[in-house]
């Protein structure tokens, strides 16, 4: 597991999946269009409603989603939901 400059995760599961969930400026959330440097935010929480979502296997191959490879402005229980659907797929060989 590992943070993104105070503004969201990204998690590897043993199947070689990571799933990534921002929330920060520049991100599909509530705080997009927030004139903050993402990459010098403040030590203080980065709070919003929703948050983006996307994830890649070990290879590099991305999640896709209808039109896209990144889905925004998810309610926490979307979250919750792709993160469990992520960690459950199938290990892919490498």
């Amino acid at each position: 597991m590992f943070s993104s400059t105070n503004k969201g995760f990204a998690i590897t599961f043993e199947n070689g999946w990571t799933a990534s969930v921002q929330w920060g400026p520049g991100n599909y959330c509530d705080n997009q269009n927030d004139r903050v440097d993402p990459f010098s935010l403040p030590k203080d929480p980065v709070i919003s409603k929703d948050a983006e979502i996307a994830a890649w296997d070990s290879k590099g191959v991305w999640h896709r989603f209808e039109s896209d490879d990144v889905k925004g402005y998810c309610k926490p229980a979307e979250v919750l939901e792709f993160l469990n659907m992520i960690a459950n797929k199938e290990k892919q060989n490498d």
